[in-house]
């Protein structure tokens, strides 16, 4: 040690110290400001698997790695970071002494080898990060650019603070073996060479430490003092963020939305109170601790804003800049939130921003909001940006969250999605079609299709129940996917049975919209419903298939978060099987050129991509894969309630899918088919082709069709007589055994026929409207009817009918008949519920 030495560790040791008091007080701000957000006890276990995860997450960078360009070389300034703590620490005490180094190992050749590669591991890194970021710099237009609007003041700063870490690494271990030797090829090939151009020098080595250490210290400075600087926050952040991940099993938050949750328990409609409960995201602290937690640890990377299908499309909605607008209000907020009633004390800004409405007003106010409606109304819930985030940040459930408040609490949401609440509340479905025109498509096919109430009164003998879905039922062009999966599975030989005018909207647009009441009330018609035809089935066996995507979501995966658990397939998963199964032969190709849309419900949310092409490939036909597939397949624009709404802003984004579909005419590989599985991703894209033929452009002998359309093409057609046979199912009746009386008298023998009434099967509803049975008070009148002050979307009340009977209610013609049947002087009960439901 020499006098120089000595003061530069002196210096650094000071500064240093100041430097991790200054993390430390940012960070127990950082954690007030995410204990001021609600409760969500639903993250904290199991502690093993989500501790696998992060594991599994930052060393084997799953996340990451879905980006060749950039993957490999974030993961070697990681590991550099990580590692690099070893080297970073050890040059406290070199910046004293030039020949310090640690105990024990610090001079073995493992622990050498060790600091020459992840040292020279941070700098190439670094450098690759930096070029990355200038080649994708917002100087090029704005919209190409995924780092438009990210803070680059911020990103510069942290880029500096990595590369000197990384150089300080290699200079100081260079001025040692210049200094005092020992150097060898096998641990030190690189730093041997940067020895020879270095003099002999102790106190250039504690220079060297020193300004290395004067850089860490920058770094633990800089976000104690910057809580909204994500970019370097996420070094820290991101661990923890990965763990509290909403699924424990690993996977991204996509599937489910999360339930609306208050206080940290999930919202019961029946029960809820909007003068107690938190309805939504109104305000910022209304988000869960974990949402701000998300917040905080955006890194502004904006591979969500490139995957983004509104921002490519010129809407104003970006993934990263929302994010990035809630970090900044949070934090902007943080005096407001942590005050505890002290507001008095706070400034005039402080106040008003602790005031600031979190979504501004459709029609403006004194003061405005931090989202911009336009940007919350663009997102279709696709889950690209969730898909694509390398920390983990669940944005689809944060922009459900807000829309919630601003239906139910606030009533402020586009115009269209009235007109979708009222049809799905009065008639059950999107279009306001009549219940009974849902059996309209059975018209068009040859063959008989068993119906539920009229053809059979239970589920016995039956292996699925075919769950049409509202587009499958009235939109003609979906219709032709429902007919095609119907002939397909007769066929095979699959009995299968349809619920006809008794099926109801499974609320899939009403949740996404932010509609969460209408969706439970919908959703417990449903289970209630589908309860009654699995009765006394086995869990194993309550099987349902569906052909549409956003159907088989909300059945599959949020059914069971309000109590109703099926085993729920899609059709191109079902008949896929019976392909391999050898139950569907294709026998003349389709010899086409065909590309696949992968529907956003059914791949990115529920990972069901190989099915479809399966199946298209058994069909004949030749795959032409769009450049945008898979896990970053390109949006229909229908998802998230868009196929209710209007799109005025920016270019349609079915259009923009349908161009990309049509762009791969180029090089000889002409589609004459684009193909998909879902009925909202057909009616979409088929518009798009039609705006384009329109316009005379390319496309003129382009069609769109569902998947079951090419298996029914390369398959030999069955008569029809043999398909009706195929479905027959015969059921033994029911007979109950009436309780043993030991000595019949009048009354007593009255009192068993009322009985027996009682429990003769039930008619399912006639459809016209949602009546809910039990406490859960149907919306009329002037709001929810909810206690307090809670408003109706729309204005007036989701007006439900009450004439409406419950799922399993029955009329007075099916008990009359059910009555007749006992006594055996007229019709059966299932004749008489078939004629009621009829």
């Amino acid at each position: 040690m020499s006098t120089t030495t000595v003061v530069l560790g002196i210096i650094g040791a000071v500064v240093t110290l100041l430097s991790w008091g200054t993390l430390a007080i940012g960070l127990g701000r950082m954690v007030r400001v995410l204990r001021a957000g609600q409760a969500d006890r639903s993250r904290l276990r199991p502690v093993l698997p989500r501790a696998k995860t992060v594991v599994v997450e930052v060393i084997a960078h799953t996340r990451m790695s879905k980006f060749r360009s950039v993957g490999w070389a974030h993961w070697l300034v990681m590991t550099g970071f990580l590692v690099g703590m070893l080297f970073y620490f050890e040059s406290y005490g070199q910046t004293f002494d030039p020949e310090f180094h640690w105990p024990i190992v610090g001079e073995t050749a493992g622990y050498r080898l060790l600091e020459e590669i992840f040292s020279l591991a941070t700098v190439i890194g670094i450098v690759a990060l930096i070029a990355i970021r200038q080649l994708n710099h917002p100087r090029r237009p704005e919209r190409l650019s995924r780092f438009a609007g990210s803070n680059f003041v911020a990103a510069y700063i942290i880029e500096l603070i990595v590369l000197t870490h990384g150089f300080g690494d290699v200079l100081v271990k260079a001025g040692k073996i210049a200094t005092y030797g020992g150097g060898h090829a096998s641990t030190d090939p690189f730093t041997l060479q940067v020895a020879r151009l270095l003099p002999a020098s102790p106190v250039l080595i504690s220079v060297f430490a020193f300004v290395k250490m004067l850089a860490g210290a920058a770094f633990l400075y800089l976000i104690g003092r910057k809580l909204t600087w994500g970019v370097a926050w996420h070094r820290l952040s991101a661990f923890v963020n990965i763990y509290f991940k909403r699924e424990d099993d690993g996977s991204v938050a996509l599937g489910a939305a999360k339930p609306m949750m208050s206080g940290g328990k999930n919202l019961d409609m029946d029960s809820a109170d909007p003068d107690v409960d938190t309805f939504g995201v109104g305000k910022v602290e209304d988000f869960t601790w974990k949402a701000l937690l998300d917040f905080t640890t955006c890194t502004e990377c904006g591979r969500c804003q490139s995957q983004c299908p509104a921002w490519n499309t010129g809407k104003p909605l970006s993934p990263k800049l929302l994010i990035m607008s809630l970090r900044d209000h949070t934090y902007a907020k943080a005096p407001y939130l942590l005050a505890h009633g002290d507001e008095d004390k706070l400034s005039d800004s402080e106040r008003a921003e602790g005031e600031r409405a979190l979504v501004a007003p459709a029609q403006g106010g004194e003061s405005g909001g931090i989202i911009d409606p336009e940007v919350l109304w663009s997102c279709t819930t696709c889950g690209a940006c969730v898909e694509q985030c390398p920390v983990d940040i669940e944005h689809v459930d944060h922009i459900i969250d807000m829309r919630r408040y601003q239906v139910l609490i606030e009533s402020e949401f586009p115009s269209e999605l009235a007109g979708l609440f009222k049809n799905l509340e009065n008639k059950g479905n999107p279009w306001g079609q009549n219940s009974k025109d849902r059996l309209n498509w059975i018209s068009e096919v040859d063959f008989e299709v068993p119906v539920y109430g009229r053809d059979a009164d239970s589920f016995d003998g039956y292996e699925y129940l075919f769950w049409v879905g509202c587009a499958g039922a009235y939109e003609d062009r979906a219709k032709k996917t429902t007919k095609a999966v119907a002939e397909l599975l007769a066929t095979a030989g699959v009995k299968f049975m349809v619920l006809g005018q008794e099926e109801t909207c499974t609320g899939d647009s009403a949740r996404r919209a932010g509609n969460e009441f209408l969706f439970q009330q919908l959703a417990m018609q449903n289970i209630e419903l589908l309860n009654t035809v699995f009765e006394g089935v086995e869990a194993s066996k309550k099987k349902i298939v569906v052909t549409c995507a956003h159907c088989f979501n909300a059945l599959n995966n949020e059914y069971p978060q309000v109590g109703g658990s099926y085993e729920v397939v899609h059709h191109t998963q079902l008949l896929n099987r019976l392909v391999r199964a050898k139950s569907l032969v294709p026998v003349s190709p389709v010899a086409q050129n065909v590309t696949y849309h992968d529907p956003c419900y059914l791949g990115r949310h529920n990972k069901i991509y190989n099915a479809p092409r399966e199946l298209m490939e058994a069909s004949g036909s030749t795959l032409v894969e769009m450049p945008r597939h898979g896990e970053r397949s390109m949006c229909c624009g229908a998802g998230g309630a868009r196929m209710w709404m209007e799109e005025n802003l920016g270019k349609r984004i079915n259009v923009d899918r349908v161009d990309e579909a049509l762009d791969t005419l180029k090089g000889g590989n002409e589609p004459s088919m684009i193909a998909t599985g879902c009925p909202f991703c057909r009616v979409m894209l088929t518009d798009g082709v039609t705006a384009r033929k329109d316009g005379g452009e390319v496309g003129q002998g382009v069609e769109v069709v569902d998947v079951a359309q090419l298996m029914l093409q390369s398959i030999a057609r069955v008569e029809a007589s043999v398909l009706t046979e195929n479905l027959k199912v015969v059921q033994t009746p029911k007979v109950e055994e009436p309780e043993p009386v030991s000595e019949p008298e009048p009354v007593k023998a009255e009192a068993a026929v009322a009985e027996a009434v009682v429990e003769a099967p039930k008619a399912a509803p006639a459809g016209g409207g949602l009546g809910m049975k039990g406490g859960l008070k149907a919306p009329g009148g002037k709001g929810l009817a909810m206690k307090g002050g809670l408003k109706a979307p729309g204005g007036k009340g989701l007006q439900m009918k009450g004439a409406a009977k419950a799922p399993g209610a029955r009329s007075a013609a099916a008990s009359e008949a059910a009555g007749s049947a006992e006594t055996g002087t007229g019709a059966s009960a299932s004749e008489a519920a078939g004629k009621a439901s009829g």
